[in-house]
């Protein structure tokens, strides 16, 4: 079956593939992180919440043949959504070889930006934001020097009272970089998943690592199952969003892109590359020189470099994202398409009414299809996930 092993890795975002394919079912204990495999059920449990997710596929029959017809599912959308039924619409219409609109699968790539897209920013602030704050002011292990130690309180006081500190962009790309120098990669992505597991300010039974929109997970998901290339094109670190994405969604390492610092080794003490020689002994570490921010005209920039391609789809949520978004939806070669998500909900979001309604205007103006969390997700964390109503009507007003 020609599409076997993409929907194979498409499951495994979701669960574990060898454990289904043996029909089993996987739960995972939200507190101790232990996993469970029960033979004896062709059901999966969710990771979260308790509920039931159905594959195809059972104890019996050959397994190419159990998934001979599948049809991937867009799901936690709300029933009857323009949008979902766009996105499908579009899918079919792409994948159709018949179709005037077909797109060959070498050129299926849909780019994604992640803080605010495919999970959440406002816990109370982007991931990095939070995670930079804790290593220069709270890490025990690490001693920041003053001025970063500075911007990083004014950066955390910006954060909870809405007035940023100038530039802070630009100087929190600076200071991050510096605060993880001398690690290397692997060390930076242990570093993120530790702190992955630390609660979602605002919200009840969210760690920041649970915190992916579930609708747009299975958005990949569903591209992903239908030959499209995805990557995630994002303003953080790319070596952090490794470290948040590589256990829910299918997207492999060389598919990120985001912000990029030098990279040198352990031995090369200041040396310029083209004048030393990689030793046996020689671990890569993080130099800590921002090479690129990758927002804005930066994500246009960084996409033809790294893919050489023109996306077809773009997905993100901010103004940040904009100029990725007309970049897709201009495609020259197909038709090209842009969605920006709206956080317009309260309920079940810290949303804000005003940010959403002003994107909103913008995307209209532009013709980008906007996403509305409030109407279109049928759930965004999950059920069992509430907000602290006070965070939630302070963020609204």
């Amino acid at each position: 079956m020609k599409n076997f092993r993409k929907i194979i890795s498409t499951i495994l975002a979701l669960s574990m593939t060898a454990a289904l394919l043996a029909g089993c079912t996987i739960s995972v204990d939200p507190t101790t992180g232990a996993v469970n495999v029960d033979t004896t059920q062709d059901e999966v449990d969710a990771v979260r919440g308790g509920e039931v997710i159905d594959f195809p596929g059972s104890t019996t029959g050959d397994a190419e043949e159990d998934y001979a017809d599948y049809e991937p599912q867009l799901e936690y959308w709300t029933e009857g959504s323009p949008v979902k039924a766009e996105i499908e619409q579009y899918v079919a219409e792409v994948t159709d070889p018949t179709s005037d609109k077909f797109i060959p699968e070498e050129d299926r790539i849909a780019c994604f930006d992640m803080d605010g897209t495919l999970i959440g920013e406002l816990y109370p602030s982007y991931f990095e934001y939070m995670m930079f704050i804790h290593r220069a002011l709270y890490d025990k292990n690490y001693k920041a020097p003053e001025d970063m130690k500075k911007f990083a309180k004014d950066l955390e006081e910006g954060i909870y009272t809405g007035d940023m500190p100038e530039n802070h962009e630009r100087l929190h790309a600076k200071f991050a970089g510096q605060s993880y120098a001398g690690m290397t990669p692997d060390e930076l992505k242990a570093y993120t998943k530790e702190f992955m597991n630390t609660e979602a300010e605002g919200f009840n039974n969210l760690t920041r690592g649970e915190a992916f929109y579930l609708p747009m997970v299975s958005l990949v998901n569903y591209l992903t199952a239908n030959d499209f290339i995805c990557y995630i094109v994002s303003g953080s670190d790319r070596t952090v969003v490794r470290g948040i994405i590589e256990d829910t969604l299918p997207i492999p390492s060389n598919r990120i892109i985001g912000m990029s610092y030098s990279m040198v080794a352990t031995g090369q003490d200041g040396k310029d590359g083209l004048d030393y020689l990689y030793a046996p002994n020689d671990d890569v570490i993080l130099g800590g020189d921002l090479i690129v921010k990758t927002i804005k005209m930066n994500k246009v920039s960084q996409i033809a470099l790294e893919i050489g391609k023109v996306p077809v789809l773009s997905f993100g949520n901010s103004s940040g994202d904009l100029s990725m978004a007309q970049y897709a939806k201009s495609n020259k070669k197909y038709e090209g398409k842009a969605f920006m998500i709206l956080c317009d909900d309260t309920e079940r979001e810290l949303g804000n009414l005003e940010k959403a309604a002003s994107l909103k205007k913008t995307c209209d103006e532009l013709g980008f299809t906007t996403i509305s969390m409030r109407d279109d997700f049928a759930t965004i964390y999950g059920d069992d996930v509430t907000i602290v109503k006070e965070e939630a009507q302070e963020k609204a007003s």
